[in-house]
């Protein structure tokens, strides 16, 4: 008996669900777990599971899982009910960037995190950076460039665009944390 591992079902999963019907969607999921696998000197043992909850952060979008049009919450419930998912990636998923932010706005706030208690604090760091570091066609950007272009894509009085301009400074540190725990790696001797 093989056993398959936790990225070797997510990308295929993830692909079924974003590839045709949202195909940019899917380029931004890889290239979120492309960031992912860069975090690995500061993940350990953690970085497979970052990888498989980079390449699946986004399938709530998906038209056949959309059902109360909160991405993280959606794509969580499916994960977790459907794919019989690995706890700890339906957990990030469904509190990737800031996730609870937005779902305040939404009236959905007690529901996620009734459902899904969230992850230690450097995993949700580490999903935060690899998705506000890449670009919707899946190319590497920074931050401040991927909160400007998710407000400007929504316009600054959408939901989305008031959720990421209230969620900026809260992806910046998650940022910054991140890139000092791997300055912090790169520091240590071997």
């Amino acid at each position: 008996m093989t056993t398959t591992s936790l990225t070797e079902w997510a990308y295929p999963l993830a692909e079924s669900l974003l590839a045709k019907p949202l195909p940019r969607r899917w380029k931004h999921s890889m290239g979120v777990a492309e960031r992912a696998r860069t975090l690995a000197p500061i993940l350990g043992a953690d970085a497979e599971l970052m990888e498989a909850a980079a390449v699946l952060h986004d399938v709530g979008y998906s038209p056949d899982l959309a059902k109360t049009g909160f991405h993280p919450l959606d794509g969580a419930r499916h994960l977790r009910d459907m794919a019989h998912a690995d706890a700890r990636v339906v957990r990030l998923v469904a509190h990737h960037s800031c996730a609870w932010m937005e779902a305040e706005a939404r009236g959905l706030r007690d529901e996620l995190e009734a459902e899904f208690p969230r992850e230690p604090a450097h995993l949700n760091d580490a999903l935060c950076f690899c998705d506000m570091n890449t670009t919707p066609d899946g190319s590497p950007t920074n931050p401040v460039d991927r909160v400007n272009e998710i407000a400007g894509r929504y316009g600054p009085e959408s939901l989305i665009g008031t959720f990421i301009r209230r969620a900026e400074p809260e992806i910046l540190a998650s940022t910054a944390r991140v890139l000092e725990r791997l300055a912090t790696t790169k520091r240590q001797p071997m």
